[in-house]
């Protein structure tokens, strides 16, 4: 999926300093050799294929190489800048990346849990992998599977990071209540980042809609108020919802005067 993304790049006009768009395949390649060339290649590497071959060690350094490949998150929110003035794409970008951190933060609660296990072999039932164990009725952490695991980590970060938290899955380590400390402490950013946003996009999406029912209602208070004829009333309706169809209630002459 990298790689040929990779020759597409080569491929790939881009603006200039001069705003001029470049099309020239030698000054495209330059372009992208200065640019994204090292982190897509080094995003590129089959880094499970080399650890299957035993050219690296998982518990080395090069594995953290794989995080270069978050690094191409920022050119997609780049790109992504240019519909920034839709709002059902900002709202589903908005819930992908809540849905993300909700998924590091999983994987790290349950890190946490088996570092807990390892380092702590006579308290190690006190963790919540333990506590999940339990309730499946296993006797041992090894008999959960990792889909389990996985999904009751979600859970577990989801409703922290919404401040909603059931308690049916907690902390009990001194390690997994620190951890569930900064869960909260994110998700209270979140909560005034995040969902702030939500609910400025969704009452952006609608403004035009509520402005369109105002000046509706306007109209038909200026009919009661000066007792407008039937017929009157009508022609001035079509005339309203005619106009509003055309401009959607933008006047031309206020925007040019801007």
């Amino acid at each position: 999926m990298f790689l040929p993304d990779i020759i597409l790049n080569f491929r790939t006009t881009y603006v200039n300093k001069k705003g001029e768009v470049v099309a020239d395949p030698c000054s495209i390649a330059r372009n992208y050799l200065r640019g994204w060339f090292i982190v897509d290649l080094l995003a590129a590497l089959p880094f499970d294929l080399l650890y299957a071959c035993n050219l690296y060690s998982r518990n080395t350094l090069m594995h953290l190489l794989k995080l270069t490949r978050l690094l191409r998150l920022a050119r997609l929110l780049q790109k992504m800048d240019r519909y920034s003035q839709h709002s059902t794409i900002i709202l589903t970008l908005l819930m992908l990346f809540f849905s993300l951190v909700a998924h590091w933060m999983a994987c790290v609660w349950y890190v946490i849990a088996l570092a807990e296990i390892e380092a702590n072999p006579s308290s190690w039932d006190v963790g919540w992998l333990n506590q999940l164990a339990n309730k499946l009725g296993y006797s041992t952490v090894n008999q959960t599977d990792i889909t389990t695991a996985y999904i009751t980590a979600l859970y577990f970060t989801t409703t922290s990071l919404t401040s909603v938290g059931f308690g049916n899955v907690a902390a009990n380590t001194n390690a997994e209540k620190v951890f569930s400390i900064l869960t909260m402490l994110i998700g209270a950013l979140m909560h005034a980042a995040v969902f702030g946003n939500v609910t400025a996009i969704i009452q952006r999406m609608y403004a035009r809609r509520s402005q369109y029912h105002t000046k509706l209602r306007d109209l038909k208070d200026f009919f009661r108020l000066h007792q407008i004829s039937k017929e009157l009333k009508q022609r001035m309706t079509d005339y309203f919802q005619t106009i509003w169809s055309l401009n959607h209630g933008i006047d031309p002459n206020e925007v040019s005067t801007d």
